[in-house]
C-alpha cells in the first residue's frame, strides 16, 4: 500500500487498517558468509597466538642453560613446548572463533541446522585465516626474532658435540686435542725435551690414519723408532706403546662420533615429534574455533 494512497484515505478508513500492514517485511540475509566477522575473529586469533608464541619462546630461553647442571632437561623442555603450543592453539582459536560467531550478521528465517552449520564454517574460516596470517608473520621480521631465540636454544644443545667431532675430524690434525696422546708417547725417566718437529710429525701421522683401522706397518715402525730414540725403550716396546696410544686416540674419536650421531638422531626424532604435535594442535585449534563460533552464534541470537 503506497504512501499516496494512505494519505488519500479518510480518517475513518485509516483507522480500519491494521497497524501491522505498514511494518517492514523481514528481508532475507544478503549472504551466508559474514567476512567482516571472520576477519575480526582471525585478527584476534592471530594476534593472541603471536603474543603467546613469543611469550613461550621467552620463557623457554630462561629455562635453557649452557651448563649441564643447570636448566631443564631436553625431555622436559620438549614436553613443555608441546603443551604450550597446544595451549596457544586452544586459547587463540577459541577466542577467534567465538568473536567470529558473535559478530556475524543475524540470519532471519533460516533453519536452525543451517544456522549451526554456518556458525561452524565461520569459526573454521576464522581459524584458517588466522593460521595463514600467523604463518606469514613468522616468515617476516617477527619470525626472525622468534627463530633466533629457538636457534639459540638448539645451538646450546648441539655446540659441544659439534666441537668434539670437529676437533678430531680435521684432516691436518689438531695439536690442542691430540697433544696429550702424542706427549704420552714420549714419556720416560730421561730428561730429554721433545722436539716440536717430532711431535707435529707424529700428530700428522696419527691424524692421517684416523678412521682407517690400525697404523700402517711402515708408519708404526717409523714412529716406534722415533719414540725409542727419545725414551730409551726397545723398538718392540716403542711400537707397542704407539699401538696402544693410537688405539686410545681411535676410541676417543669413535666416542665423539657416537655422541654426535646420538645427538643427531635425537634431534631428528624431536623434529618429527614436533611436527606431529603441531599438526595435532592445529586440528584441535580448528575444532575449538568451530565450536566456539557456534557458542557465540547462539548467544548472538538469544
Amino acid at each position: 500500500m503506497g504512501l499516496l494512497n494512505v494519505a488519500a484515505m479518510g480518517e475513518s478508513e485509516r483507522a480500519m487498517v491494521s497497524p501491522g500492514a505498514f511494518a517492514t517485511t523481514p528481508q532475507a540475509d544478503a549472504g551466508a558468509v559474514s567476512w567482516s566477522a571472520i576477519f575480526a575473529g582471525a585478527a584476534a586469533a592471530a594476534a593472541l597466538s603471536l603474543i603467546l608464541l613469543m611469550l613461550g619462546v621467552g620463557l623457554g630461553l630462561t629455562a635453557v642453560s649452557p651448563w649441564a647442571s643447570n636448566g631443564v632437561g631436553a625431555t622436559t623442555f620438549g614436553v613443555t613446548a608441546i603443551v604450550w603450543i597446544t595451549f596457544t592453539q586452544l586459547a587463540a582459536s577459541g577466542a577467534g572463533g567465538y568473536i567470529a560467531g558473535r559478530l556475524r550478521t543475524r540470519w532471519i528465517a533460516t533453519h536452525t541446522d543451517e544456522v549451526y552449520f554456518r556458525d561452524t564454517v565461520h569459526g573454521f574460516l576464522a581459524w584458517a585465516v588466522a593460521t595463514l596470517t600467523t604463518a606469514a608473520l613468522l616468515t617476516s621480521v617477527i619470525g626472525s626474532i622468534v627463530n633466533r631465540g629457538a636457534q639459540a636454544g638448539a645451538a646450546l644443545a648441539g655446540g659441544v658435540a659439534t666441537a668434539a667431532i670437529e676437533s678430531t675430524a680435521k684432516p691436518d690434525g689438531d695439536l690442542a686435542s691430540m697433544g696429550y696422546f702424542v706427549d704420552s708417547l714420549f714419556r720416560s725417566d730421561m730428561n730429554v725435551p721433545i722436539p716440536s718437529v717430532a711431535a707435529a710429525e707424529v700428530t700428522r701421522i696419527f691424524a692421517s690414519n684416523l678412521g682407517g683401522g690400525a697404523v700402517p706397518a711402515d708408519d708404526l715402525q717409523y714412529v716406534g723408532k722415533v719414540v725409542a730414540q727419545r725414551t730409551g725403550l726397545s723398538q718392540a716396546e716403542a711400537e707397542k706403546r704407539v699401538t696402544d696410544i693410537y688405539g686410545r686416540v681411535q676410541s676417543k674419536r669413535l666416542a665423539a662420533e657416537t655422541t654426535v650421531k646420538d645427538a643427531a638422531e635425537k634431534a631428528r626424532k624431536a623434529s618429527a615429534y614436533a611436527v606431529l604435535w603441531l599438526f595435532i594442535s592445529l586440528l584441535i585449534g580448528a575444532f575449538v574455533a568451530s565450536l566456539s563460533a557456534t557458542i557465540g552464534g547462539r548467544q548472538r541470537d538469544a
